[in-house]
């Protein structure tokens, strides 16, 4: 499981980097992640790396690099 919340995070860190801040909807669509639960998973891992930024404005939660 490890390995493939990695390979998430990877997937959403290239997909910040090359599209800058993001909502999950679209980050989900563009990094191509299936499931919600995996986004989140991802999502937690580079927070847990101090690499992005979650900010919620009316109840739409925005991702951006550090």
């Amino acid at each position: 499981m490890t390995a493939t919340v990695g390979t998430l995070a990877g997937a959403v860190w290239t997909a910040l980097n090359e599209n800058g801040t993001l909502n999950t909807k679209d980050l989900k669509k563009v990094a191509k992640i299936k499931t919600d639960k995996d986004l989140f998973l991802a999502l937690g891992w580079l927070l847990r790396e101090d690499k992005v930024v979650v900010e919620e404005n009316d109840k739409v939660v925005n991702v951006c690099l550090k």
